[in-house]
């Protein structure tokens, strides 16, 4: 440590200057990304959509989001974060709004595919500029501080679903065309606020002093050393074991969470029988524990790998609990309950595999690696939606999909047990 340099005092200093705006950035996508399962509640039926077809619409987003993960990853790293992110939000912003024109399934399905190929890369590369900015032991707390936006985009969507669905037969929209539009125009306006705002990296930060970027470089290569000095290698950064270990796991987990978020106001509202305000209102309460379970997660688990894998253990295991109550309950107060723990626990797991990647693999392979390992977790998340609307569609119920969700909690615990097995045996 430089001499007279205050440590926590320099981290706060970065996270004020980088976390707002990513944290702004990700809330943004995250409602284009996740706001047809509000909107659907009146645009399926109006345009005539099964389940099947919204769950393969759903899905769609993440086959491009996939394909282009590595390649908007590399780009990134050569174009630099404040360029690469300002494209992203720009472009998603333009085709969320441009969803809310679609006529039949073709168009729905082009329009979410299109929109994962514009988001693809933003995730991971949100990981990698933060593993620029912030060494391994604070790198989990940042990750969590940024990963805030996530229940921030549930208490908004939950709140402003009912009043933007009411603007029904406004200039001619139907009430979930305004939806789409209302809550995509702000990405076109974060986009040139990223261009101008965003610092690219430590080198250029014109309010670190000197002997702040000293430390900063000095604690970034010691973690380096670490891993050992490596050139840049793409095929062994898409292959290293703890890239596909921890893809896996998180793919396992996406499966579980993006079935259920898709559906979530419909599932909500069958077994409760509530409006779509009433739904608004649990889903903004599974925001505000989502963001109580950052809070504590990020602050006890990033010290080390060995904790923070067992955090994530621990956290698909109470996930898997809140899925056998929203199967078994058979009441209001079951469901909702089951919901608000399945939610809290699993979406607060997801943080965790990219930040443990960061830390598990040379700095050199982190652009390949983080987009690789966030490939394999879409893998999850596209067939989570469509199995859904299948299972939906053929027996009238939602909760032979829930039932078969909860074995692939199992599954991510297990690959992550995996992964501390062999972090134990290397060490």
């Amino acid at each position: 440590m430089t001499a007279g340099l205050n440590e926590r005092a320099l981290i706060r200093k970065i996270a004020l200057r980088t976390l707002p705006l990513i944290l702004l950035s990700y809330f943004v996508a995250l409602v284009d990304r996740s706001n047809i399962s509000f909107a659907a509640a009146t645009m399926n039926a109006d345009l005539g959509f099964s389940e099947t077809i919204y769950g393969i619409g759903a899905s769609a987003f993440f086959v491009g989001y996939s394909l282009l993960e590595v390649p908007s990853n590399l780009l990134l790293a050569r174009f630099g974060a404040r360029v690469w992110l300002a494209r992203i939000m720009l472009t998603w912003g333009v085709i969320s709004i441009l969803t809310a024109f679609v006529h039949s399934p073709m168009q729905f399905y082009a329009m979410r595919f299109a929109l994962g190929v514009a988001e693809a890369g933003f995730y991971p590369g949100v990981i990698l500029y933060l593993s620029s900015w912030f060494p391994g032991e604070h790198r989990a707390w940042a990750i969590s501080r940024f990963y805030i936006a996530l229940p921030l985009s549930f208490v908004v969507m939950g709140s402003l679903a009912a009043p933007l669905l009411a603007m029904d037969g406004h200039w001619g929209l139907q009430g979930w065309q305004w939806l789409l539009i209302m809550e995509g125009l702000p990405s076109l306006v974060l986009a040139l606020v990223l261009v101008l705002a965003l610092p690219d990296r430590p080198e250029t930060a014109r309010w670190l002093s000197d002997a702040e970027r000293a430390w900063l470089k000095g604690a970034l290569a010691r973690e380096a050393a670490v891993m050992g000095e490596v050139s840049h290698n793409l095929l062994r950064a898409l292959t290293n074991p703890y890239v596909l270990l921890l893809g896996m796991a998180n793919a396992c987990n996406f499966i579980a969470i993006n079935a259920i978020m898709f559906s979530a106001p419909r599932l909500l509202a069958h077994d409760t029988g509530l409006d779509v305000a009433g739904v608004g209102r649990i889903v903004s309460v599974g925001g505000v524990a989502i963001a109580l379970g950052l809070l504590l997660v990020g602050s006890v688990a990033g010290q080390t790998v060995g904790r923070t894998l067992m955090a994530y253990v621990g956290l698909v295991v109470l996930a898997a609990v809140g899925l056998m109550l929203l199967w078994l309950g058979g009441t209001s107060e079951s469901s909702i309950a089951g919901f608000l723990v399945f939610i809290a626990a699993a979406q607060v797991a997801g943080m965790l595999p990219l930040a443990m990647v960061s830390r598990l693999i040379p700095a050199a392979d982190r652009a390949g690696g983080l987009a690789m390992a966030n490939t394999i977790s879409q893998g999850g998340a596209f067939f989570g939606p469509i199995l859904w609307g299948v299972l939906a569609d053929r027996t009238g119920s939602y909760h032979m999909g829930v039932a078969l969700l909860i074995p692939a909690m199992a599954g991510s615990a297990s690959f992550a047990l995996l992964v501390r097995q062999r972090n134990l045996a290397k060490a």
